[in-house]
């Protein structure tokens, strides 16, 4: 007679490791090595000299770096350890980490990156040294402006926030070339764009006017008719924005103003739901980006490094960063002779692993790949919606009833009346069934809010599990809240003691700054 098999819960059991590993500075142990490091041929050392001769005495270290000191078996146990101290895209579902495109980025765009072709060039090398990864940065601005309708693109910026930055400096020179910096004074957003366009614009100068939404959620086209006018320098908005929900009506916000001399802007970072669908150009925005680093399939990486695109109409190609890779031929060559140019914005010529990654990526799906992801995506993202609204205390403030493009941005206001749980809270627990789960990113206007966005990576039994997880927490919630209050539970850390975070006194930026605070070393 066999035994009956008990059924598989919806989400899987998990239990995070726990190693209590040292820092690696405690794992020295001196004369220790990993790499037998060849010595210098007598014949060169007397040939070459004192390399360090010709350095400044200021630039020279009294004593040798106090490095770790450890075999390589060592190394790589103490790496693998701490890894299993982690949650990440490769281990779990994280479509947890809304607004950021968390997806599955190909490993074998990784395995490109690492040639040596690659990474033995060098930024200083002559220019015809190192034709091949110029043209590849060529080949994907002329892909970035086909996807994005635009004129011409520049890969320079390391990151999305760079990227907005470049945007409004750009807008910035144009409006001065024109004659009229001193009078365009203002920049118009709305308040569930990424904030980076607000941030940037006060950076830059301007008075930032930002608009709330209408009572479905839409951004409010009355709102800014009400506002813009000769003082606007532009409009720099998100869309699809940060709640999921596109506007039906950019193209008039767009016209409204262009009609009084004004820019436009458009924040493509959640771009991964219109891909193929709807493009920047077509609307009739002067100047876009996207987040090579999100969007394109390379890895978000924790914030770094990562990786912008901006695109532009051919009125403002002038202004573009440079040097700009201009194309003769079969020669491809660095323009730097740009007298509008707003200059550089980051070091040499952008974030190279990450452009590789992108250029593969985009090649291996061609133009009906990159619509399938958006469909894939949208398509996801309106499933997991369906059932996460069906989790008591769970919904979707904005546009109620109405299908979102690739995120959402949600709220358990209604379960936190009824129990004290926040999302925060639900966040932390959802760490002991292995899920990743992040609140959102200021404002918090959506009360209790959490942020999902799932990408084309994700299959529907993932989304399954997502969901299952989420319900389980919420029914804790109700019948043993204790358990969400002091979770985490199955983590390698317990609950962070905040007072710890909010004390510069307490903090330690370095090991050896640790040391010498709490111990005199």
């Amino acid at each position: 007679m066999s035994l009956p098999i008990a059924p598989k819960p919806a989400q899987r059991r998990f239990h995070q490791a726990r190693w209590d590993e040292p820092i690696i500075f405690e794992l020295t142990n001196p004369g220790e090595r990993g790499v037998l490091v060849s010595q210098v041929e007598s014949g060169i050392r007397d040939a070459v000299g004192d390399v360090l001769a010709d350095l400044p005495a200021g630039m020279r270290r009294a004593s040798p770096p106090a490095l770790p000191e450890m075999a390589q078996m060592r190394v790589l146990r103490h790496y693998l350890r701490l890894s299993q101290e982690n949650l990440g895209a490769d281990l779990n579902v994280d479509v947890g980490q809304g607004t950021c495109t968390m997806k599955y980025a190909p490993k074998v765009n990784d395995a490109l990156i690492r040639t040596t072709k690659l990474v033995d060039l060098h930024p200083m090398q002559n220019e015809a040294d190192v034709q091949g990864v110029l043209g590849l940065i060529w080949n994907l601005e002329r892909m970035l402006a086909e996807i994005s309708g635009m004129h011409s693109v520049s890969l320079h910026t390391s990151g999305g926030s760079t990227a907005i930055w470049t945007n409004i400096s750009m807008i910035r020179a144009f409006h001065e070339a024109n004659g009229e910096g001193d009078q365009r004074t203002e920049v118009v957003t709305t308040i569930f764009s990424h904030p980076s366009n607000a941030a940037t614009a006060k950076a830059a100068g301007y008075k930032v006017i930002t608009l709330y939404p209408d009572a479905d959620g839409y951004p409010d086209v009355e709102a800014l008719r009400a506002v813009i006018g000769p003082q606007t320098a532009a409009i720099m908005i998100t869309n699809p924005e940060d709640t999921g929900i596109f506007n039906p009506g950019v193209t008039e916000w767009v016209s409204l103003a262009h009609s009084v001399g004004a820019l436009a802007s458009y924040d493509q970072a959640n771009a991964n739901g219109i891909l193929g669908i709807t493009r920047a150009r077509d609307a009739g925005f002067d100047v876009c980006h996207f987040n090579i680093h999100k969007t394109f399939g390379t890895p978000h990486a924790c914030g770094g490094p990562g990786s912008g695109a901006n695109a532009v109409s051919e009125q403002l190609e002038p202004f573009l960063p440079g040097p700009v890779i201009t194309k003769n031929g079969d020669h491809f060559a660095l323009d730097s002779d740009r007298p509008n140019s707003i200059g550089k914005v980051a070091p040499f010529y952008g974030v190279i692993p990450n452009l590789v990654r992108a250029y593969s990526w985009i090649m291996a799906l061609g133009g009906e790949g990159l619509r399938a992801v958006a469909e894939t995506a949208v398509l996801n993202n309106n499933y997991l919606m369906k059932k996460i609204l069906e989790i008591p205390g769970a919904s979707a403030p904005y546009a109620t009833g109405r299908r979102r493009i690739e995120q959402v941005r949600y709220s358990w206001e209604e379960l936190f009346q009824e129990t004290g749980i926040t999302s925060e809270e639900i966040g932390v627990r959802a760490s002991d069934f292995g899920m990743h789960y992040w609140t959102s990113h200021h404002p918090y206007i959506v009360p209790q809010p959490f942020t999902l966005e799932p990408t084309e990576s994700y299959s529907m039994a993932e989304l399954d599990e997502y969901a299952a997880v989420l319900a389980e927490v919420a029914r804790e919630a109700r019948e043993t809240p204790e358990i969400v209050r002091t979770a985490p539970h199955n983590q390698t850390v317990h609950h962070i003691h905040h007072d710890d975070l909010d004390d510069p006194e307490r903090w330690a930026i370095t090991w050896r700054g640790y040391q010498r605070k709490y111990f005199g070393a």
